[in-house]
């Protein structure tokens, strides 16, 4: 280990300390977060949960039946909250109360008594309370949801249960506040502050909170959300999970009459052309740093708020992320360094990775991360190996925390190596737009330098690549591993079948396109690979992988090409005929 990468660690572990003793010291003074909320005998309003909900999935809750994160338990007349979770993430789902939404969304008489029944269960039982139940993200969203569906249990119920109900929820927001006290940086931190100004503004006789929670709410934005509209952890999900929560917040201060301050509105206008920026042409999320496959509904209904509308920025320096869009073709490359270790627990070693669609149909891609079951997929799934990207002697650009005691206190495996720097040239050329990037992330382990050049075509019918292996200037190759491997990770939807020369393989995508990939003076394997991010779970896919030997070649030319037969060609061909000629 070098000596950067220990003081990185150290680093890591002081911070978690120092947590750790302000939680501590703060538990002597614990008494006075009871002070806050203060009184407060009703709620003011009801946030709006832009998430959406299924009226369905209330039968199947009142029939005992709970289905989250792909597990299905059912409580034969015992209690839910009695149940052993057949997993974490089903557990997290249960304790945040987000199924509240299916039941308000039926709104009948029986599924507003069946919510108070289970809320009244969970209040009347403190004894049996979890250690997950603390878990910031988990607090926050029980406690958002509390607020907004309070419609559904409040309505009409009898004023014994309200103040019960009330006294419950001040008592999560109490705790919310301790809880500050010792949480990660994040989207964790950022979901407690917007929780607590939720809290603030909907319960009575807090306008001297309001004015704290918002401040707090404010700072934490400006330094969490970048100047281009990403987020310090450079995972596209955490957009789609913060402005679920942003956006409605926004509707709660205009609600109460309030100016919402101008952080929030500056971050809001910032991430809604991001959400468009890692979209492909079928509406799916570009897999990068931990992303997952985006509810659709959800991602409509987000992109319903924003007003301009546009285009695709195709720059995104601060998050660093370039994409190039010719004809239906986008490409969406990773061109920045890994994010600051204190929010790189979910961060991939993917510098210079890249995705490719065209039209609705996406071909190359990332491998993602699986909405469910992350921990057993972790480990591969940010390696390097796992994008479309070059691979050096089958390690990773970025090296992560890798002993068991350190994740455990550190909560997770942070990185603690990786490119320090990206360099990245841009410019249109005779033939179409030019993007050249080089990365560092093998340099003090290897001597080597990675650059990556791409060219799409105007039309957006061939994309050509360049992918280069070359010592830094004034360093040379440290030690005698030379091999690396080039990787293309396809979409399971993309039929591919290796060409008779081994030179090339033959891609049909699901509208009948067709595809070549080609590299003419190297051979090219078709391995099996997996899709993670797949909305039924892990699907088993292809990689064309090229493998080559630094001492006998350095670079490796190839590209995709779209076929002149295809469907999509042949249309493009005839709308170009059919446009009428502009007199001169």
């Amino acid at each position: 280990m070098s000596v950067a990468q220990r003081r990185q660690i150290s680093t890591l572990i002081a911070g978690r300390f120092a947590r750790n003793l302000v939680a501590r010291a703060g538990g002597g003074t614990v008494a006075l977060s009871w002070l806050w909320p203060g009184r407060t005998d009703r709620l003011i309003i009801a946030p709006h949960d832009l998430r959406t909900a299924d009226a369905t999935r209330a039968a199947e809750i009142y029939a005992g039946r709970f289905v989250f994160a792909g597990k299905i338990v059912t409580c034969h007349g015992r209690s839910i909250f009695d149940l052993e979770p057949p997993s974490e993430d089903w557990e997290a789902a249960l304790l945040g109360f987000g199924w509240l939404r299916h039941l308000r969304a039926a709104d009948t008489a029986l599924t507003r008594a069946n919510a108070r029944s289970l809320i009244d269960d969970w209040i009347s039982n403190p004894t049996r309370k979890r250690p997950l139940e603390r878990r910031a993200d988990v607090l926050a969203r029980r406690v958002i949801s509390l607020l907004s569906q309070a419609p559904l249990v409040l309505g009409d119920t009898d004023g014994k249960f309200y103040r019960k109900y009330l006294r419950a929820l001040t008592r999560e927001i109490r705790y919310m506040r301790y809880a500050m006290l010792d949480i990660a940086d994040g989207v964790p931190r950022l979901q407690i502050l917007i929780a607590l100004c939720y809290a603030s503004l909907c319960l009575a006789n807090q306008a001297g909170h309001i004015r704290s929670a918002t401040r707090r709410l404010a700072d934490e934005l400006q330094r969490q959300i970048l100047p281009d509209g990403g987020h310090i952890s450079r995972n596209p999900g955490a957009l789609l999970e913060l402005l679920s929560d942003l956006l409605p917040l926004r509707q709660t201060f205009a609600a109460r009459n309030i100016p919402p301050p101008a952080a929030l509105l500056n971050a809001i206008d910032r991430m809604m052309p991001m959400l468009r920026f890692f979209r492909h042409g079928d509406g799916s999320f570009a897999l990068f740093n931990g992303m997952s496959s985006a509810p659709s509904d959800l991602v409509a209904t987000l992109l319903a708020y924003d007003d301009t509308h546009g285009v695709p920025t195709t720059n995104m320096p601060h998050t660093g992320f370039q994409r190039l869009d010719a004809g239906a073709m986008t490409v969406i490359i990773d061109t920045g360094p890994p994010p600051p270790p204190g929010v790189s627990q979910d961060a991939h070693a993917g510098c210079l990775s890249f995705e490719l669609s065209s039209g609705p149909s996406r071909i190359v891609i990332n491998c993602g991360m699986p909405a469910t079951g992350r921990d057993n997929w972790r480990p591969f799934a940010r390696s390097t190996a796992a994008h479309s990207t070059l691979t050096y002697h089958g390690t990773s650009s970025c090296q992560f925390v890798e002993l068991s005691a350190m994740k455990r206190l550190l909560q997770g495996a942070p990185i603690i190596d990786g490119p320090d720097h990206v360099e990245i040239y841009r410019e249109m050329v005779t033939n179409g737009e030019l993007l050249t990037a080089s990365h560092d992330g093998y340099l003090a382990r290897f001597g080597v330098v990675h650059r990556r050049v791409l060219m799409a075509s105007h039309d957006g019918a061939r994309l050509d690549g360049e992918d280069t292996v070359a010592t830094a200037p004034g360093a040379r190759i440290k030690g005698n591993e030379t091999d690396f491997a080039l990787r293309f990770h396809l979409h399971p939807l993309v039929k591919a079948s290796r060409l008779s020369d081994a030179r090339g393989v033959m891609l049909v995508l699901p509208n009948r396109d067709v595809w070549t990939f080609e590299a003419l003076d190297d051979k090219v394997g078709l391995e099996d690979s997996v899709f993670l991010a797949g909305n039924d779970g892990p699907r088993r896919t292809a990689q064309i992988v090229i493998r080559q030997d630094l001492r006998h070649a350095a670079s490796i030319r190839w590209s995709f090409v779209r076929s002149a037969a295809s469907p999509s060609a042949t249309t493009s061909r005839r709308n170009a005929r059919s446009e009428p000629e502009l007199p001169l």
